[in-house]
């Protein structure tokens, strides 16, 4: 994948394909009965990423720094997975996050090897993550100071990989702030809108040098696609 400069994001070989691979997993909770709205989901799963690169935990010397360093030294990626019932019960007692939306649930745990999966995640299903929204969202300017992850409106993604490509685009808005931007956008609780772009915008905004995530194409979409542009007040 890649964005903008100086991003540990590349679409071209380097070393990073030659390191140990790790993935950030997260677990999106869909009840039958009662699933949240596809964007709820989305932007939820982006400030679930934020609160993973900014917790404690994860810095410094804290219990998951290691495996956060290890992750990010090589492709980073992520896996979404669905879990109701007891699944979900079993998956929100391993050690991670939990972070909810208006309806949304989603946990995020520490980064693990490809084949290192806890078993009880293991087992959890990758498809049916297909949500739907009942209404199209117009507007992104309830909150100030709020993010703004566009994405690819030519991509028939399914609402999994969506998830995990709006994950990278806040994973590069935040490697690209400044600690003090950095500070003040965690104490507003990451506020963010996950909007599909209009196909007339699109272009403008592939060109725009704000950080754009292009996928490696392990799943779904071809090697190299644009899939997200994520935008910042600061990047005015």
């Amino acid at each position: 994948m890649s964005s903008s400069p100086g991003s540990p994001f590349r679409h071209e070989p380097t070393a990073r394909d030659e390191a140990p691979q790790f993935v950030l997993p997260l677990v999106a909770r869909i009840e039958k009965t009662a699933p949240p709205s596809r964007t709820d989901a989305l932007e939820t799963a982006a400030r679930a990423v934020l609160v993973m690169l900014s917790d404690e935990r994860s810095l410094g010397d804290g219990e998951w720094a290691q495996s956060m360093r290890d992750w990010q030294d090589a492709r980073i990626r992520k896996v979404v997975r669905r879990a109701r019932g007891t699944e979900w019960r079993k998956a929100s007692a391993l050690p991670g996050i939990t972070v909810t939306g208006e309806q949304a649930e989603v946990r995020v745990f520490p980064p693990v090897p490809l084949d290192g999966w806890p078993r009880e995640l293991v087992k959890l299903q990758v498809s049916g993550t297909e949500l739907e929204d009942p209404e199209v969202a117009e507007t992104h300017t309830e909150r100030p100071g709020a993010a703004v992850i566009w994405l690819n409106p030519a991509l028939g993604m399914s609402t999994g990989k969506e998830m995990a490509q709006v994950g990278h685009g806040a994973q590069l808005l935040w490697w690209d702030m400044r600690e003090s931007e950095q500070t003040t956008w965690r104490a507003a609780g990451f506020p963010l809108y996950v909007r599909t772009a209009r196909p007339e915008q699109w272009a403008g905004l592939t060109t725009s040098g704000l950080p754009t995530v292009r996928d490696a194409g392990f799943t779904e979409i071809a090697p190299g696609s644009i899939t997200v542009v994520a935008s910042h007040p600061q990047f005015a």
